[in-house]
């Protein structure tokens, strides 16, 4: 009997070699190499239902006479969805949602289907049994005559189904639990998620069948299995959310037909998720009048504004080494602002403890809440509270500057909705645009000591 030959591969970026690497040379990530035996593919095993559409042949066409009409979307029922995907799911697309167990997945994905009544749906798990999403399905209070369960692992059998059923849209719950015959391992490995993914991306080309995929995600938050996974969906949606918290974020890692990096936040109830479509009203405490250490900034994600509180607790350093600690925020940018607190305007914190938090458990990337978390901090240092009517926006540099931000108007729109009286903006940041029209006190600012002196007096 001839013996099994093996290679090993790169979980992150799918690289193989022939030997184990410490490190791999194309990602250079540390031990992510798994051994997998290679098997040869036996021609007479095909996929059932896909291998019509693997015997179709691409011909190269001119760049002119492509059609470029615009993209029919199919609007999911849910604004908060929408918005992520860029207005709605793509037909042919796949999209990959990946988040923590528990988190609600599988309940965002059913509550979603249940309302598309006109698209014959297929939902395929490998997880659940037909029972248990049949009390999903009458928990979240909806009847859907035009959804089919599929409760089947095996890849080969999963697209016989399809070629029967023909559906409209396909779910598959979750990635990870599908394998097929013609590779000669576990489901979960290497070679299955990217033969399954890959089978999966061929069908929904093919037919403009949408696919979505629901995956795991491992210890250190990204989606479970080869990086090669992200590489061949069209779209990364990323669930997240502390489960002690009631409030759901969708976020947007890649998207081949909209923007990335745009947010959609639920509100986790008894009878599903909801849609939270004013998130400012959510993520700002109703009364912090009086409290030192809270700042209100004027933050984007994607497209959308919103204003989000920050809070900051400075307090004595009890042993020889102050902490630095950040929650929704980047450690290394809170003690940069630190130093430029230090040494462009005076305070001296080098003995003091700093504590930071985005109130919401929002993790936020834009760089215009800079000057909400200085304001916070010093605020928190002096204990002397800002008042309760002011917001900020605005990033700061390393010489102590106030720096543009972009889309300012969005944000004074924002602040103005929600019933602030002032705005601190870096100065410069309204060129050619009227401030007079504006029914709330726009200050502008260039130097973090001109800020303070608006705030503190």
């Amino acid at each position: 009997m001839a013996k099994d030959k093996t290679t090993f591969v790169c979980c992150q970026c799918g690289n193989d070699s022939p030997k184990w690497l410490g490190k791999c040379p194309v990602c250079g990530e540390w031990n992510t190499y798994e051994e997998i035996v290679v098997a040869k593919t036996n021609s007479s095993q095909k996929l059932t239902g896909l291998s019509n559409y693997e015997n179709q042949k691409s011909k190269p066409l001119l760049l002119n006479n492509i059609d470029s009409g615009e993209e029919i979307r199919i609007n999911m029922g849910d604004g908060e969805l929408n918005r992520v995907l860029g207005g709605g799911l793509v037909p042919g697309s796949l999209i990959l949602i990946g988040g923590e167990p528990g988190i609600g997945k599988s309940t965002l994905v059913m509550q979603t289907v249940l309302k598309l009544k006109n698209y014959k749906t297929l939902y395929i798990s490998g997880e659940e049994s037909a029972r248990q999403l049949k009390l999903r399905a009458e928990r979240l209070g909806t009847e859907h005559a035009n959804l089919y369960i599929l409760c089947e692992t095996n890849l080969e059998a999963v697209f016989s189904h399809i070629n029967n059923l023909k559906p409209d849209l396909l779910i598959v719950d979750s990635i990870q639990t599908i394998y097929s015959e013609r590779i000669e391992s576990s489901s979960g490995s290497v070679s299955q998620i990217r033969e399954s993914a890959a089978a999966f991306l061929k069908f929904a080309k093919a037919t403009s069948i949408p696919t979505l995929l629901i995956g795991h995600i491992n210890k250190e938050g990204s989606i479970a299995g080869p990086k090669v996974l992200e590489h061949i969906v069209d779209t990364v949606l990323q669930f997240e959310g502390d489960q002690h918290y009631m409030y759901r974020i969708l976020r947007n890692i890649k998207n081949r037909f909209g923007s990335t990096f745009e947010l959609g936040i639920y509100e986790m109830r008894q009878d599903g998720l909801r849609e939270v479509s004013n998130p400012s009203e959510l993520l700002l405490t109703q009364n912090h009048e009086g409290l030192s250490g809270m700042a209100i900034a004027a933050a984007i994600e994607g497209i959308r504004p919103f204003l989000i509180e920050t809070q900051s607790l400075v307090s004595t350093a009890a042993y020889g080494t102050p902490q630095r600690s950040a929650t929704g925020f980047d450690t290394r940018r809170m003690n940069m602002l630190l130093a430029v607190l230090e040494k462009r305007a005076g305070f001296k914190l080098v003995q003091k403890d700093v504590f930071l938090n985005i109130a919401g458990g929002l993790h936020i990337n834009d760089p215009a809440i800079d000057l909400s978390v200085i304001s916070a901090i010093l605020s928190s240092s002096l204990d002397i509270p800002i008042e309760r009517e002011v917001c900020m926006s605005g990033e700061v540099g390393l010489s102590g500057e106030i720096r543009p931000v972009n889309r300012i108007e969005q944000r004074i729109q924002e602040a103005e909705k929600l019933g602030f009286n002032k705005i601190l903006i870096p100065r410069n940041n309204l060129k050619g645009s009227d401030k007079n029209n504006a029914q709330i006190q726009i200050i502008e600012v260039k130097k973090v000591e001109e800020a303070f002196r608006e705030l503190f007096g």
